[in-house]
């Protein structure tokens, strides 16, 4: 009968532990920090390990202590702990309320936390004072230069740029100029130009004859479309007399005859050293303005109306 006695006394005893109510408790590390030091803060919550909801954290009302991290919830044997990371910028002496804690829908509070924060204490005895210093000048560098004379840089180019666009602007506006004005007026004034010059008095024979015999050929390619400045003179003669066979142009004997004079004498003289006499080549000079006039198309339609 004793021991029976003794078995229900243990079962009732462990039937009491069992059902024992939960526990919710709050502590600090530690109370007293010093400015920016830390506190580990946890809630424990003994005697269950399910129902439980921790409500966010509560700091002090005037906001003076900060979170630094918020860890996940440990689950021990029989016990829940949510722990925490907290420190403080500002000296003083501050609270951290009650904190609610749920189990299975009833809320359960913890006692309130101090905490005292104080300043760091400076040793001036072991740590002697010193002077201020004065304001010290950076050093120099590159990027300073950039940047204080750029825009002078960013004008030279600039400028160099609007001199080199009317540098070459110009150059191709005259070519522009001289491809709009007529053949046969370009080739007159060209004439006038290589007369100026003075080349073969002044004893550029070979000069003087490729710039003539330039200009009537380039006279020729403008104004009758023919490949005169890439043919040999044979072709070119040969192509003039197809066009005037064919009907295509209209170009008399005597014309084909002095440019084709023309161009050989020319080649002789550029080619094979020719030296021609003075009278030649006033004569050459002569012929060169006539075949220009022979081939221009207002002198034969006045040629045709006269006849």
């Amino acid at each position: 009968m004793i021991k029976q006695l003794r078995y229900l006394f243990l079962f009732v005893v462990g039937v009491i532990s069992a059902q024992e109510s939960p526990k919710v408790t709050a502590k600090a590390d530690t109370t007293k920090i010093r400015i920016g030091e830390q506190i580990h803060f946890e809630i424990s919550v003994d005697n269950t390990e399910k129902g439980v909801i921790f409500d966010e954290l509560k700091l002090d009302s005037l906001g003076k202590i900060e979170v630094v991290e918020d860890f996940d919830i440990d689950t021990l044997k029989n016990r829940l702990i949510k722990r925490y990371l907290l420190t403080s910028f500002d000296s003083g002496s501050y609270t951290i309320p009650s904190q609610e804690v749920r189990i299975w829908s009833q809320a359960q509070f913890t006692d309130p936390v101090k905490i005292d924060v104080s300043t760091v204490a400076i040793d001036t005895i072991a740590q002697p004072m010193f002077p201020i210093k004065g304001v010290q000048e950076e050093p120099f560098s590159f990027r300073d230069f950039l940047m204080e004379y750029l825009w002078w840089i960013i004008g030279g180019v600039l400028l160099l740029a609007a001199i080199l666009y009317l540098i070459f602007r110009k150059k191709k506006t005259a070519e522009e100029i001289e491809v709009r004005i007529p053949p046969y007026e370009l080739a007159l004034r060209r004439l006038h130009e290589l007369d100026h010059k003075q080349l073969w008095q002044k004893n550029k024979v070979k000069q003087y004859y490729s710039e003539l015999s330039d200009i009537v050929r380039n006279f020729i390619e403008r104004e009758l479309s023919i490949p005169a400045l890439e043919s040999t003179t044979d072709e070119l003669v040969g192509s003039i007399e197809d066009f005037k066979n064919s009907g295509s142009i209209k170009v008399s004997d005597e014309a084909v005859s002095k440019l084709e004079r023309l161009l050989k004498e020319s080649d002789l003289v550029k080619f094979a050293k020719y030296q021609p006499l003075s009278n030649e080549i006033e004569l050459h000079r002569s012929d060169a303005e006539k075949v220009i006039e022979m081939l221009h198309p207002k002198e034969q339609n006045d040629d045709e109306i006269v006849g």
